[in-house]
């Protein structure tokens, strides 16, 4: 368990918390006189904490970023390929508790056990150090390169909404710059989008294409289902 601790980043005062959150329900069912728990209740709570601080950093990281893409960028950072990604690199599987049958059936390597299992360990490490000990356990692990990944995927609303309007023959998109305040060095341009000639979005930012891009980004937000 030191070991793991040390791969985690975290030292737990409980480590009989760990030791639940690695434990699989075939491992309980097969030793019923140890009285292990198994990480189910676990997994529970960390999936909640974990979508819960993916939420706040896109929130605090891409102020106009629309809530559909929010949703679906937040998907993409906490989906099983990246959790089962994050326990592969620390290990997980040499330290599962399995029943026989699961490990016969190769569990240690299963993607959606180990996935599962990487929430009920931040759901661990929330109850032992709380809030903080959590939140920097899912950035340094699961979220170590979401930013460049917000990056590349709110970059460019300008061609999605082309995307989505084109999708209407004879539609199309006119962007207006709107205003221009503060000193040169600290500029801030608000800009309208409009759709078939009716204002559909209206955003800003320090230069004329970001204003753009937020602009976008309200029109996506107002327009998709």
């Amino acid at each position: 368990m030191q070991q793991l601790e040390e791969r985690i980043g975290y030292r737990f005062h409980s480590r009989r918390l760990l030791e639940t959150a690695l434990t699989h329900s075939s491992y309980v069912n097969e030793h019923p006189r140890e009285k292990p728990e198994c990480y189910e209740r676990l997994e529970f709570l960390g999936d909640s904490i974990l979508g819960m601080v993916t939420a706040e950093l896109l929130y605090r990281w891409e102020p106009a970023l629309p809530e559909g893409k929010m949703t679906r960028i937040r998907a993409e950072l906490v989906c099983e390929e990246s959790l089962y990604r994050v326990a592969a690199e620390l290990g997980f599987g040499q330290w599962m508790r399995l029943g026989k049958g699961e490990e016969k059936s190769r569990g240690r390597e299963r993607p959606s056990i180990l996935a599962d299992m990487v929430e009920a360990v931040i759901a661990a490490i929330y109850l032992d150090g709380g809030m903080e000990a959590a939140e920097t356990f899912i950035r340094d692990r699961v979220l170590n390169q979401a930013e460049e990944h917000i990056r590349s995927r709110s970059r460019d609303n300008k061609t999605e909404l082309q995307e989505l309007v084109q999708q209407v023959t004879g539609s199309s998109i006119r962007y207006e710059m709107t205003g221009e305040s503060g000193p040169d060095h600290d500029k801030r341009f608000t800009c309208a989008v409009y759709v078939n000639g009716v204002l559909s979005g209206e955003g800003e930012g320090h230069t004329k294409k970001e204003a753009e891009q937020a602009a976008a980004g309200s029109a996506l937000q107002r327009l998709q289902p």
